[in-house]
């Protein structure tokens, strides 16, 4: 019994000895008094005159969200609006597939004209979502914060190439700190893997809305979640190769890519005295066959692998994790001198990150590679990974030993209580 709960006790030694000491700080962090941006990107095709939203019309519950939304917005968030499929009234679909507009532009929020331009609004054309979405990440700009897209569509992309969720992937690799979140109007099972598949890629959410309180309350909630992604973004970073190649990295958090199969290799100072945390995430952006995995290692400049990490399971299905810890106490050769604060710093240690995923299908992306998370602190040795503090040995022994007598003699004491009780009456 003890043996089959072992894996799972040590599980959770991991993921307290990864959640507790210190935080880690940003890498490089930034000091950023940028004010929260989102941008709101209207499907505005001719779908939208369907009237199965209670009794109404996609178009017109969505413009009430709309104007909800712009009346209750706080007044540090800068709005935009983007609509996609609102001009063009032919058949001509390569002139149709550019139909995206920005009605306001991203910045402190006019309401009146903000809800003019929406009114004015009449379904219309085709639903390039994909040129839609590359429109909306100019739209915001660059910075060190997160910005965020709000898409409302009720139909799948009828124009790609590009395929939009190639360009959600694709706006997620530059590393402009951009969120798509997605809200369905449609119950369409192909819809909803499209949006699925772009709010994935981006890290957002995605959520179907099929009355207008719905629909109002949604919106309200992801634009009000801007103001919460005001925070420094991952460092972006570029595994080497081998540990010969790899970037030197300080305590922080940092973002990469990496291809399916491949080894992405980094370096971390740890002195005696001192141990490494390091934990990573890597994120499932598109379909993948199934039987994957996600290692973490920590090797020694030679590669002597020093430790290798545990899964630490999160109930996402779309993420998967890893995490270690070490410190050169741990190591077969501890340094000589660790006391000698003239002595030379020892090499950095190597951590590699590494998969076994495979795209579904001959023609599955490679590229942008998958997104990686890479968090590492450097903290104090703690002696907590040898024991879980309730002893070893003879010591544990004995414990044990005395336990089991006591409980012994209490449970015998207690069936012939109940034996003479019961014949008694």
């Amino acid at each position: 019994m003890i043996k089959r709960r072992l894996p799972a006790i040590l599980l959770g030694l991991l993921a307290a000895s990864l959640t507790l000491g210190p935080v880690p700080a940003w890498a490089d962090e930034p000091t950023s008094g940028e004010p929260p941006k989102v941008e709101l990107v209207l499907d505005v095709s001719g779908s939208m005159r369907a009237t199965d939203i209670g009794g109404r019309s996609r178009i017109s519950v969505a413009q009430q969200a709309f104007n909800e939304v712009v009346d209750a917005l706080p007044d540090a968030t800068q709005l935009g609006i983007r609509v996609l499929g609102a001009t063009y009234k032919g058949d001509d679909k390569k002139v149709g597939c550019q139909d995206s507009q920005q009605l306001v532009p991203v910045g402190p929020v006019d309401r009146a004209a903000a809800k003019s331009a929406i009114a004015t609004l009449r379904p219309t054309g085709f639903t390039p979502v994909g040129l839609a979405l590359r429109g909306a990440a100019r739209d915001l700009g660059t910075g060190e914060t997160t910005r965020r897209i709000v898409l409302i569509t009720d139909g799948e992309d009828t124009c790609a190439p590009p395929d939009p969720c190639d360009v959600a992937r694709e706006l997620a690799a530059q590393g402009i700190h951009l969120v798509v979140d997605t809200l369905g109007l449609a119950p369409d099972e192909k819809v909803r893997r499209q949006l699925v598949c772009i709010a994935n890629a981006t890290g957002g959410t995605y959520t179907s809305a099929t009355t207008p309180e719905q629909l109002t309350s949604r919106i309200k909630q992801l634009v009000d979640r801007a103001k919460d992604s005001n925070a420094p973004a991952p460092a972006i970073v570029a595994g080497g190769a081998d540990c010969a190649k790899a970037p030197l990295l300080t305590p922080g958090v940092y973002t990469d890519r990496e291809r399916f199969e491949e080894h992405r290799w980094y370096r971390v100072p740890v002195r005696p005295g001192q141990e490494l945390r390091a934990s990573v995430s890597v994120g499932l952006d598109r379909p993948v066959n199934r039987d994957y995995g996600v290692l973490l290692r920590a090797t020694a400049a030679d590669g002597r692998e020093l430790v290798r990490g545990t899964d630490a399971g999160s109930g996402r299905t779309d993420v998967l994790s890893s995490g270690l810890r070490w410190s050169p106490a741990d190591a077969a050769e501890p340094d000589p001198s660790p006391s000698d604060p003239t002595a030379a710093a020892p090499p950095p240690v190597c951590l590699v990150i590494s998969n076994s995923f495979a795209g579904k299908g001959a023609a599955a992306a490679q590229s942008p590679g998958l997104p990686v998370e890479l968090t590492v602190d450097v903290v104090e040795a703690s002696p907590a990974p040898d024991s879980p503090g309730l002893g070893r040995g003879w010591l544990l022994l004995a414990l044990l030993t005395v336990a089991g007598l006591v409980t012994g003699l209490l449970a015998g004491w207690l069936t012939r209580w109940w034996v003479r009780t019961w014949r008694t009456n």
